[in-house]
């Protein structure tokens, strides 16, 4: 009887195995396959401050400084662009910002845009520990500039880049806020198309033998093989926007995104700090377009989000006092249009 239990037991543990390997031999083609985004350039802003910084593993990161023209800036907000994307894009995506006089650094990510390239290393959508770390070398030329490192800090990023941001900021303490559009993680995208896909080639009473957690372990063995042939480290977002807590998060949701689906937007907003996590749906955008269905509304929230991390700075710097009474008119009429 013992006999036959164990052959059982073996015969339903080879299965397994077999199962698990077709199904890695199917993940791990689309896991790598980047989505092909549709960027649009954009012209650059002849008025910027081309600057550029070193990363901890030696790149030089090339970027653009934007500062009021009419004085000291009230802050500073570091933009993130997404993949395919430019520093350029920051006059697009930040230009009430700039406008609000806000300093914003945009920058290129390590192969992408001007910036240097890394031998033998391709990006994709997913986020590695490769963008976070140009994402903190951002973080530390703002805070060693003279005139800026004295200003509140706040990131702002879009699609890949605003999953860089958000854990960047979680690694920052001195990161006052930040906001994002397009946010995704590799953790709940993957599982969703996994499920999805999975549905379309096999029978329901299939998926039902299978716990959801065995699923996980052959998404997060799929993820450790296709890290490990692109000499890259992947960050499950889900693990770091819970350290968030305390700090604004502002999650611009784009209502008509085929890509990021609500139903992904929705698993992973669950993870973020409940208390002090806005999230604005703008029905009609496709992935990354909330600006261009709704510029209006899109640049006063942008402003009033960033400008919670400046109240404070102006009743505490004597030396930009009566900068900030000469900017509160202005910054009002804004926020109320």
């Amino acid at each position: 009887m013992l006999t036959v239990v164990l052959s059982i037991l073996a015969g339903l543990l080879v299965l397994d195995v077999i199962i698990q390997t077709a199904g890695l031999i199917a993940i791990l083609p689309l896991l790598e396959r980047s989505p092909p985004f549709a960027v649009e350039p954009t012209a650059p802003a002849p008025a910027a401050e081309r600057v550029s910084f070193c990363t901890p593993d030696g790149l030089t990161l090339h970027a653009s400084l934007h500062l009021p023209l009419d004085g000291q800036p009230t802050g500073t907000v570091i933009f993130c662009p997404e993949l395919g994307g430019d520093h350029w894009s920051a006059t697009w995506y930040c230009r009430a910002l700039m406008e609000a006089g806000f300093a914003v650094l945009a920058f290129d990510f390590r192969n992408q845009g001007q910036s240097e390239k890394m031998p033998g290393y391709v990006p994709i959508h997913w986020l590695t520990e490769y963008e976070v770390t140009d994402t903190l070398a951002a973080i530390q030329y703002v805070k060693e500039r003279p005139d800026l490192n004295e200003l509140p800090i706040g990131l702002f990023g879009i699609s890949r880049g605003s999953s860089a941001a958000l854990v960047a900021a979680a690694r920052s303490p001195e990161i006052q806020c930040v906001a994002c559009e397009g946010v995704f993680s590799i953790s709940t995208m993957s599982l969703h198309y996994t499920l999805r896909w999975a549905s379309l080639y096999h029978p329901a009473w299939i998926m039902k033998l299978y716990p959801m957690w065995h699923v996980r372990s052959t998404l997060a063995m799929a993820r450790w093989i296709s890290q490990s042939r692109r000499g890259c480290r992947y960050i499950v977002l889900e693990n770091w926007v819970r350290k968030l807590a305390g700090r604004p998060v502002l999650v611009v949701v784009d209502g008509r995104d085929t890509y990021v689906l609500p139903d992904i937007t929705e698993s992973l907003y669950q993870y973020f700090p409940q208390t002090t996590t806005q999230r604005w749906t703008v029905r009609g955008a496709k992935h990354n377009m909330a600006r261009e269905v709704d510029a209006a509304e899109f640049d006063r929230r942008i402003v009033e989000f960033f400008s919670q991390m400046t109240s404070g700075a102006r009743e505490t710097a004597s030396g930009a006092k009566s900068r900030s009474i000469a900017l509160a008119p202005s910054l009002n009429s804004r926020l109320s249009s």
